[in-house]
């Protein structure tokens, strides 16, 4: 597409705006979000003025260069009447003379005008557009060197490039924010890319779903059952039923239904399993999916389960540690422990202690009260006397590693465990040193140097996580690994502690009775009922610290606004008080329970404090609010909690944006408006990033709205994280049906069977490769073979 025929395309009718450059006020050379004041020379608006503020998504205006602005004029409540250009281009000289002088400005270096003379003699007053299009043309061009065509080239790409790029973009329906996306992707060749394949945007552009590639493909001619089509479609349905379900596989006939499904909805046409066979078999070929019987894989997923089986067994191998101390050594140990800590470990915490101490590998699993904590601190401080190390991180030189190491998934959770055992302990992403650009692809080999390692919430480790974790454990390193099985899954794809337990390769204990510091406790009694699936029959009976207040789906912000009202009168704050629900939208979502809660616990209906909106949301100084994804280089992570304590507003800082700074736990991280996106209010937040987390004062609603996502676990999981108190509101029928629901969305993993292969066939098999799929192999399993004339119809009354 060349950019002079197409800037033809744009309406003769819409607003624009032709000026010369006079100052850029503000650009962010992340996404070109830019603002810019320019001599007004032409317009179609109905306004005298000879300057005017743009703002938009374009590259770095030039000075002293022509553009012409096409959109509106908004009139900014702080900054008044500015110009909101949704596309622009720079007006080239129309003239030979025009052409040559453009080409000997200042701009281009090595070019005088004689050179541009000889370039527009040769080429006509079209040069730039024909040398964007075939940089070879300037081969021909008398006394031009090499080096000085190829800068003359590069440019041009850089100053005309993009712009024809946006132009292109806009006729295809992208506005200027997912068009700055997709140039950052593709650079000068996004429009070949999208032409060529539009379907290869949802893999590598942000923010572009399989629908939207796929009106692109329609407009193109790809439709029906063309491979590219057929392609993006298995990619996009394996995709999302493994970051949405948690899966870490699909079946083959499950995903040629699915997939089928997915491009016959989108288009009235049939498309033919055996199409849909052929494309898979490609895929996999290519090395996009991997096949393993009758079982389709993401390749991450795929190697990140054979990695976790692997690594398990090279440490498992070593098996000095079972002999290490004698039992009579290790009892004379542990009854000093007894009498220093004064406690008296009960006969299922001793065999946990023993076992973690004399395997290279325990689990430690069981419900709350049943003093994992207690079994954590006693393994801790009896592997320091028996080994005879320090607990004192500072007695040791700097080149000398700590020798025990605490990490769990979240920043609360490691918490947790450094205010339980009083030492350092850290995130898994941090101890891995893991950084937002590393994510889990990462081909750095990272090694822990440390002797034991004990991993608290595992129940939260998705696949790609423990895989990472453990190829970087060395081969002499004992490690324990601490969950409840019965809280809810990872939010990534996998069930690694279920499936781990499972196996049974690793010596477990399950902590399984309620000790004495859980005793008089309603909440815990009610969880373990809960547990086994039980409704307790004084569930809505008043407890010392519990509370059932039964209303109706459309009462819960009003009774949840009450309930908060007065444990804020007795001296609670926003940290001791935290709500907890399953759902975002309607009357009891978290969406509108944190607006009432904020109005609640930080007001501004004086308009004095500092507040930035962004969307529908209103963040102000002393809000609660929520980190939503991991940014290991600020360290804070996926489900920290903070409070906002600055804004600053574009004028007052010398980087002329927005920027709201939230303080994690004294880490402070600044926020401007493009990443505001990372981080939502925490008054009411749901109960998938409570997990890690425990809090005075719970209040968690359940109504029947909630009806698709409650579950056993769910509610179990919710309930756990109080310490003292629990209010419980909603519709005893709506608590009872999640009790009895068990999670019937089963995740779709093969770490368990992976595991439980003896050591020898695991050896033997372990270096294989995977079975590679045929079209007969895909063939025999589809799903409706043998009914090729049969309609979803048929099978309706």
């Amino acid at each position: 597409m060349e950019g002079q025929n197409s800037l033809d395309l744009f309406s003769e009718h819409e607003k624009y705006i032709k000026g010369r450059h006079l100052v850029t006020i503000f650009h962010n050379e992340q996404n070109l979000y830019s603002v810019v004041r320019i001599r007004v020379d032409e317009t179609n608006e109905e306004t005298k003025d000879k300057e005017a503020v743009i703002t938009g998504y374009f590259p770095k205006i030039h000075e002293q260069e022509t553009y012409i602005f096409y959109g509106q004029y908004k009139d900014h409540p702080k900054f008044g009447l500015q110009f909101h250009a949704k596309h622009f281009k720079k007006e080239m000289p129309k003239t030979k003379q025009g052409v040559v002088t453009y080409l000997s400005s200042d701009l281009f270096k090595g070019i005088g005008k004689k050179t541009a003379e000889r370039i527009v003699d040769a080429l006509g007053e079209n040069a730039i557009s024909q040398i964007l299009g075939n940089p070879s043309l300037l081969d021909s061009i008398p006394k031009l060197g090499p080096e000085t065509a190829k800068e003359l080239y590069d440019t041009l790409l850089e100053h005309q490039g993009l712009e024809q790029v946006m132009i292109g973009l806009s006729q295809y329906g992208f506005g200027p924010q997912i068009s700055m996306k997709i140039y950052q992707v593709y650079k000068d060749e996004a429009l070949t890319t999208l032409q060529k394949n539009p379907y290869q945007l949802i893999e590598d552009v942000e923010g572009i779903g399989f629908g939207r590639a796929d009106e692109l493909g329609s407009q193109l001619g790809i439709t029906g059952n063309h491979p590219d089509r057929i392609k993006a479609g298995c990619l996009y349905v394996l995709e999302q039923e493994c970051m949405q379900n948690g899966h870490v596989y699909l079946e083959a006939a499950d995903l040629l239904e699915r997939v089928k499904i997915l491009l016959e909805d989108s288009q009235p046409v049939e498309i033919p399993f055996q199409d849909i066979s052929t494309e898979v078999i490609k895929l996999e070929e290519e090395g996009k999916i991997i096949g393993e019987e009758k079982r389709i894989y993401m390749p991450s997923l795929f190697f990140s389960e054979k990695g976790i089986v692997t690594n398990i067994h090279r440490i498992m191998e070593q098996n000095e540690y079972a002999d290490q101390f004698p039992e009579s050594e290790f009892l004379i140990a542990l009854g000093e422990l007894e009498d220093r800590l004064g406690v008296q470990y009960a006969p299922s915490q001793k065999e946990a202690i023993q076992t973690a101490l004399m395997s290279p590998m325990m689990i430690l699993t069981g419900g709350p009260g049943t003093g994992k904590t207690t079994v954590i601190k006693g393994i801790v401080e009896l592997y320091a006397e028996l080994h005879g190390c320090s607990l004192d991180p500072h007695s040791y030189k700097k080149e000398e590693p700590f020798p025990i190491l605490l990490a769990a998934p979240t920043g609360r959770a490691a918490k947790r465990m450094a205010e339980s055992t009083g030492l350092p302990a850290m995130t898994i992403h941090r101890l891995l040193g893991m950084t937002a650009q590393d994510g889990y692809d990462s081909e750095d080999e990272r090694q822990v140097e440390g002797k034991l390692l004990i991993v608290d919430e595992v129940s939260m480790v998705d696949t790609w996580l423990a895989h990472q974790l453990l190829k970087a454990l060395p081969n002499h390193i004992q490690v324990i690994f601490v969950g409840d099985e019965d809280q809810l899954p990872s939010v990534g794809p996998g069930q690694v502690l279920k499936d781990l337990l499972r196996s049974e390769v690793i010596p477990t204990v399950q902590l399984t009775d309620i000790y004495r510091q859980a005793e008089g406790s309603s909440i815990i009694e009610l969880a373990h009922e809960i547990k086994k699936g039980l409704t307790p029959p004084d569930l809505i009976k008043p407890q010392a610290d519990r509370s059932f207040i039964k209303c109706q789906g459309a009462q819960i912000g009003e009774v949840v606004e009450k309930v908060v009202k007065n444990a804020k009168k007795k001296g609670y704050t926003a940290k001791d008080i935290q709500v907890l629900a399953p759902m975002y939208r309607g009357p009891a979502g978290i969406d509108n329970l944190n607006m009432i809660l904020q109005e609640i616990f930080n007001p501004n209906s004086d308009k004095k404090r500092k507040e930035l909106s962004f969307g529908d949301v209103k963040y102000r100084i002393g809000d609660k609010v929520l980190q939503l994804v991991n940014q290991p280089e600020q360290n804070v992570f996926n489900g920290d909690m903070g409070e906002v304590i600055s804004i600053l507003y574009a004028k007052e800082n010398t980087e002329k944006q927005d920027m709201v700074i939230v303080s994690f736990e004294g880490t402070e991280v600044t926020y401007t408006r493009a990443d505001l996106t990372q981080i939502t209010h925490a008054f009411c937040c749901s109960i998938h990033k409570s997990q890690g987390s425990e809090f005075p004062i719970v209040i968690l609603p359940v109504v029947r709205s909630y009806y698709r996502m409650l579950r056993r676990n769910l509610l179990y999981t919710a309930i756990t994280r109080s310490k003292q108190f629990l209010i419980l509101c909603g519709e005893e029928s709506a608590f009872r049906i999640g009790i009895e629901r068990k999670d019937d969305q089963q995740r779709k993993t093969s770490l368990y069977e992976k595991l439980a292969l003896n050591h020898t066939s695991f050896q033997e098999s372990g270096d294989t490769e995977p079975e590679v799929l045929t079209e007969e192999t895909l063939m025999m399993i589809n799903p409706m073979v043998g009914m090729e004339n049969v309609s979803p119809y048929d099978f309706m009354d």
